[in-house]
């Protein structure tokens, strides 16, 4: 049985979160890019993986609400 739209409250609480780390991989996009162009290699590739970490982080985010979305529906 597919879960109604009132069940899936968490929906829009996802959405903002997701939003909000796609913003801040941006922001730390920019850092790593900064520490790069300054040669500072090992700040940089920690910001590259913190940046990996959170662009999976919004990618699983976007498909779970892309199946919440969908069962919403059903």
């Amino acid at each position: 049985m597919a879960p109604q739209p009132s069940e899936l409250p968490e929906l829009s609480e996802l959405s903002s979160i997701a939003s909000s780390l796609d913003q801040i991989a941006a922001r730390v996009t920019v850092l790593a890019d900064a520490a790069t162009a300054d040669k500072r290699e090992d700040v940089a590739a920690n910001l590259i993986a913190v940046e990996r970490a959170l662009v999976g982080a919004v990618r699983r985010l976007e498909r779970m609400l892309a199946i919440g979305r969908s069962a919403g529906r059903g």
